[in-house]
């Protein structure tokens, strides 16, 4: 990989002083999808939103105000119309799920019967694994990013398990491959990923990564890993639940075989709201194809004349189980008019623009300061190897600086002892957010 190259003090535009930073929230035509959002007031320093800054995105993404009436709008036809709705309700219930496909698509870079919004995000690992880990005795591994998170090692584990005694393995875990840094205690990057897959490639059956690395925020090429991965026989997959609405993931073109990921983090659903997956159109034209079947995966020509034997659908909603969760999807379909009013590729611009100049104004902060020290970023500077996520390691300890922004109306995600995660999400966060928490980060630690 070439070195990037080195980053100006300042994103063009900007400079230290607050005033720049509300010059350029005036001057950027996204700012205005910041009102399309409710802020909540419970979390403001007394109740004032406009001094509120949220930065934790990442874990649980703000409702959009369009939510409340899609929601309602289910509801009431539920209410006028009960087992009708299904079919005679403003948005049918019957086909929820078919007008997510394309603005999903659009958000993954995918086409729209590649993906499918159903069911949460571990239950789709579990159904794409089913048909995307068929292990055998000389390729029996799984291979899985080390320090993953929970819920991917827990998958990757029992879906192991489920396959030791064919496979004749009396320890299931062996069959769990780790793929670590090359360097330890640096965050694990994507040269890591493909030289695993050269070297043990041949024994993977399956890897399943991470599209942007949950806790350093480390954006990986998919495409590089998917033709490391490919080049060695492995099926390649990815969990986007920090990716999706997040960076571009081109899913399609990229030709991962399967993803999965959640959608109320940057795509803003709401708590525990409906997840998606893509399959590949290679996949998801094959019928043949082995997997956990259910009726709504069924050929929806043939779905009701009850047949014994399962027709697949063709495209991604041939995985389905179950019809769809329309109480859950609807602040889905408001989330992604946004999107689609913004484009993805206007919000990663200006999520880059975003981090970028959080990272300068804390570099050029803490330099003045003479504390330079005080601070690590976890998350790489080159703004190809990132999200809107930046991790900040404070040496000395990082409570002092989360009680200091929670006091300043900054909400960000304190992992202990040492570690604050901050993501500006680009369809709410405002420069004049990032310039606040840059200037209660400097100031605290000037101070201590």
């Amino acid at each position: 990989m070439t070195e990037p190259a080195p980053l100006a003090p300042f994103p063009e535009g900007l400079d230290r002083e607050e005033q720049s930073a509300h010059a350029a929230d005036a001057a950027d035509p996204l700012s205005r999808l910041r009102a399309a959002f409710v802020l909540p007031r419970g979390l403001a320093p007394d109740g004032d939103t406009e001094r509120l800054v949220y930065l934790c995105g990442n874990s649980l993404g703000l409702m959009p105000r369009a939510a409340r009436e899609a929601l309602l709008e289910e509801l009431d036809d539920w209410g006028a119309l009960a087992v009708d709705g299904h079919f005679r309700g403003r948005h049918p219930w019957y086909a929820y799920h078919e007008p997510l496909a394309a603005p999903l698509g659009r958000v993954v870079g995918a086409r729209p019967d590649e993906v499918v919004a159903m069911n949460g995000l571990t239950v789709n690992l579990h159904l794409l694994l089913a048909s995307f880990y068929r292990p055998t005795r000389a390729r029996p591994c799984i291979a899985i990013e080390a320090n993953a998170f929970p819920s991917d090692r827990y998958v990757a584990q029992s879906q192991a398990e489920l396959h030791a005694d064919r496979l004749g393995l009396d320890d299931p875990h062996d069959a769990v491959l780790e793929i670590a840094p090359s360097r330890p205690g640096s965050a694990l990057t994507t040269d890591d990923v493909v030289a695993f897959l050269q070297r043990h490639g041949e024994r993977v059956a399956t890897l399943l990564l991470g599209g942007v690395h949950y806790y350093a925020g480390t954006r990986f090429d998919l495409r590089r890993i998917t033709e490391a991965g490919h080049a060695m026989g492995c099926v390649v997959g990815f969990d986007l639940a920090h990716a999706a609405g997040n960076v571009p993931c081109d899913l399609h073109d990229v030709g991962a075989d399967f993803a999965a990921w959640c959608s109320y983090k940057y795509l803003n659903s709401g708590p525990g709201s409906v997840a998606c997956a893509f399959v590949h159109e290679r996949h998801g034209m094959a019928p043949e194809l082995p997997r956990m079947a259910g009726w709504w995966g069924n050929d929806p020509d043939r779905r009701f004349s009850m047949p014994e034997r399962f027709v697949p659908q063709r495209g991604a909603a041939g995985w389905q189980l179950s019809n769809a969760p329309v109480l859950s999807m609807a602040p889905l379909r408001a989330s992604l008019a946004l999107f689609d009013e913004a484009t993805m590729p206007a919000l990663r611009a200006r999520s880059l623009r975003l981090t970028g100049y959080l990272l300068a104004l804390l570099d050029d902060g803490l330099a003045a300061a003479g504390r330079t020290e005080a601070l690590q970023v976890i998350t790489p500077r080159h703004p190809d190897e990132r999200g809107a996520q930046l991790s900040l390691r404070f040496p000395a300890g990082a409570h002092d600086i989360q009680q200091a922004l929670q006091a300043r109306g900054v909400v960000a995600d304190f992992r202990r002892p040492d570690v604050i995660r901050l993501a500006p999400a680009p369809l709410y966060t405002r420069f004049v957010d990032v310039w606040r928490t840059a200037e209660v980060i400097v100031s605290t630690v000037a101070a201590a």
